[in-house]
């Protein structure tokens, strides 16, 4: 055997790069820093051996809710002596630097949201801000997510997405939202209420269009789980009839057939009203959505 051939069969095998530890692996979770812990989101069997150890070793527990992380704890039969802080919407602004003193003096904090990723549709983002501001180490250990769970097992196109969170309230500005996501060509993901649901897929109808292919998705990694899939058509009439829990919708991106420069007068009249010339307006519009200038500025000008 000569040189070059020994020196190919000692070389380490190049795929299989994955840290066969155990779950202790990874990371080192000692230490002043954040962690941002995922946790089930239905299931407690995606509990994972990294998440527990989090939690056992953090110094500091920041949950949002912190009565639902004790029941959860206590279902998980985990380890907790640690002081237990609330972490929510209306009280991350003056958590955030508290935290980051609780950092820089050597401690761990665990981040955690009641279901899911901190941060991700949930409480977090300004305490991540603040920490990475402050230099401060940041990792986190990762677990179930609606997002990905959904658009997985919806069937459409998941090499491009974009995750949009919760659809807005009221109809009016949910329609205003579709409209500025109606020739996006990623896939989209949105969340979505079991009370609204109805409302809402009227909203993606008359916005988006009966024939846009979409999946819905409830109650995912839990007992009565299902993904349903069809159009928005389709799913509109079946959300009428009522869906209960946890709703994650996955709709398609825009083909090039769908979007028309009729579809975009209102951005043109928009930009001329505020003193742009009609034609370089059309351009505008027209170079946005892959459309010919010259369709665009005829259209705007035999608008109704």
């Amino acid at each position: 055997m000569g040189d070059d051939t020994l020196a190919e069969a000692t070389q380490p095998d190049p795929v299989d790069q994955t840290d066969h530890a155990g779950p202790s692996s990874g990371p080192d979770l000692t230490g002043g820093r954040l962690i941002l812990v995922g946790t089930p989101i239905g299931n407690l069997g995606d509990a994972s051996p990294r998440m527990r150890e989090a939690i056992e070793t953090a110094d500091v527990i920041a949950a949002e809710d912190t009565r639902r992380f004790l029941s959860l704890a206590q279902r998980l039969d985990l380890t907790h002596t640690k002081r237990v802080i609330s972490v929510f919407d209306h009280n991350e602004g003056h958590r955030a630097p508290e935290l980051v003193d609780i950092i820089a003096a050597g401690e761990t904090v665990v981040l955690l949201s009641d279901a899911g990723m901190p941060a991700v549709s949930d409480p977090g983002y300004r305490v991540v801000k603040a920490c990475a501001e402050a230099g401060l180490p940041i990792t986190s250990t990762p677990g179930p997510s609606a997002v990905l769970m959904a658009l997985a097992v919806s069937g459409l196109p998941s090499d491009r997405f974009s995750f949009e969170g919760f659809l807005p309230r009221k109809s009016g500005q949910r329609k205003t939202l579709l409209t500025e996501l109606k020739a996006e060509k990623r896939t989209m993901v949105f969340f979505e209420s079991p009370h609204r649901i109805a409302d809402a897929m009227d909203d993606f109808a008359e916005i988006i269009g009966i024939d846009r292919p979409m999946a819905i998705s409830r109650e995912l990694t839990k007992t009565y789980e299902e993904t349903l899939r069809g159009t928005v058509g389709s799913l509109r009439d079946q959300a009428a009839e009522g869906l209960r829990g946890e709703l994650t919708l996955v709709l398609a991106g825009a083909t090039e057939v769908e979007t028309a420069p009729e579809d975009h007068l209102g951005e043109v009249s928009a930009l001329v009203d505020s003193g742009v010339r009609a034609k370089d307006a059309a351009g505008q519009v027209a170079k946005k959505f892959g459309l010919s200038k010259r369709d665009v500025y005829e259209a705007w000008l035999h608008r109704e």
